[in-house]
């Protein structure tokens, strides 16, 4: 395993950890900056809204920078937010300082994807994939509880200045580990906006947004159900949650063993079970048993799609995946999004606290929906553009660089 995979790793758990430890601390935050809870939320909403914007934006201005200086300079960026937050004197310092470490997120976790798949063999680049997004998963396993206990034995601040020194050892480790791969497959600005042309690229996004818009449609209410239905005690809550991290790092190590296998087989597979434990969930969450068992599957098959969207996105964007990348982890924060909106209106509307996690099996019934008319549409064109018999999955994907494969490019 290139070493330079466990540097990009090491960033995801900082940025995973940014963006999620803050919601354990938000008391701490809002007293001290005497503002609402509510208002304090805005510093969740609006570093949400920074990744889409970053995603894109930031992306894009790069798009022809050669990689490595690129994730370094982002880093940099995301220290700089994450000390801003630290040394705030006031809530708009605090909400600036958000804004700065997220602007940072969607374009690190795009490029770097294209640059983790680009150090390994073809047949590997999925699982590359994942082991980058293995300190996304850690974060939410190991970083945000301990982040929060941190955060409430020794200041909030001290949070945020043990996420500036990950960031730091994040940085040397990309300056020290991550090879000067070359920039081949740029097309520059207007090359990467064509790669949205192709019909697969929206169908992969749109799989995405509703995918992890259903996984997290139920997550984002689960402390209210395990409380309410399944009669946890509060306190036992975020130790529920670790298990629900540690089903995020099986899955996403798994997925992307199997993603390498094939792509579009895997997510239907894994989307279509993703499903049933969400009905089963909603059903049977007064059993705590089955809470627990199912919120574990949750994380697992939930996360395990993650380096297959990424993957597939990459794939069907050819020539031009840096762009298209960061357009999907833009997405994967629009389907986050998404699913606490609905998972919101569903409980305001007074139908109980499983009623988000039935709008989060809607939504991945939806996006089984969409992924198998990809699929399928994804073997037409690469049987057409072939002119061999279609088979299940991507065939650039099993034995071919992504991008190389001689498919149409903009269908």
């Amino acid at each position: 395993m290139p070493l330079g995979l466990i540097a990009l790793a090491v960033g995801g758990f900082g940025i995973g950890l940014t963006e999620f430890v803050i919601m354990g601390l938000l008391p701490e935050i809002a007293a001290d900056f005497k503002v609402s809870e509510a208002t304090a939320g805005w510093l969740i909403s609006g570093y949400a809204l920074a990744v889409v914007v970053g995603a894109l934006l930031l992306t894009a201005a790069v798009t022809r920078l050669p990689r490595k200086p690129v994730l370094a300079g982002l880093m940099v960026l995301f220290i700089a937010g994450n000390m801003m937050s630290a040394m705030a004197p006031d809530y708009t310092s605090m909400m600036a300082g958000r804004v700065i470490a997220a602007l940072c997120h969607g374009a690190f976790f795009g490029i770097g994807a294209v640059v983790a798949a680009d150090m390994v063999a073809p047949s590997k680049k999925a699982g590359a994939i994942a082991i980058m997004f293995t300190g996304l998963t850690a974060a939410n396993v190991l970083g945000v509880p301990f982040g929060t206990l941190l955060g409430q034995q020794a200041g909030w601040r001290s949070t945020f200045w043990a996420i500036t020194a990950i960031g730091i050892i994040a940085l040397i480790g990309i300056l020290a580990l991550v090879p000067n791969i070359a920039h081949e497959r740029s097309a520059g600005l207007r090359g990467e906006l064509r790669a949205f042309k192709s019909r697969q690229v929206w169908l992969s996004i749109t799989v995405t947004v509703l995918g992890y818009g259903g996984m997290f449609g139920a997550f984002t209410y689960i402390a209210f159900t395990l409380t309410s239905v399944s009669g946890f005690a509060a306190t036992t809550v975020p130790w529920l949650l670790i298990l629900f991290g540690v089903g995020l790092f099986i899955g996403n190590t798994l997925g992307g063993k199997a993603a390498d296998r094939n792509v579009d087989k895997t997510l239907l597979v894994v989307l279509s079970i993703l499903a049933v434990i969400l009905v089963v969930f909603a059903l049977t969450a007064s059993s705590q048993f089955m809470a627990i068992a199912s919120l574990v599957l949750m994380g697992g098959f939930g996360f395990a799609t993650v380096p297959g969207l990424q993957m597939r996105v990459m794939t069907w964007a050819t020539a031009a995946p840096t762009l298209a990348s960061g357009a999907n982890i833009g997405a994967f924060n629009l389907g986050n999004a998404l699913g606490a909106w609905l998972g919101g209106v569903t409980i305001t509307a007074g139908l109980g606290y499983t009623s988000p996690i039935w709008a989060g099996a809607g939504l991945t019934v939806l996006a089984v929906a969409v992924m198998a008319f990809a699929a399928a549409d994804g073997r037409k064109l690469t049987a057409k553009a072939h002119k061999v018999p279609a088979a299940v999955g991507h065939p650039a994907l099993p034995g071919r660089p992504a991008g190389r494969a001689a498919q149409p490019a903009h269908r």
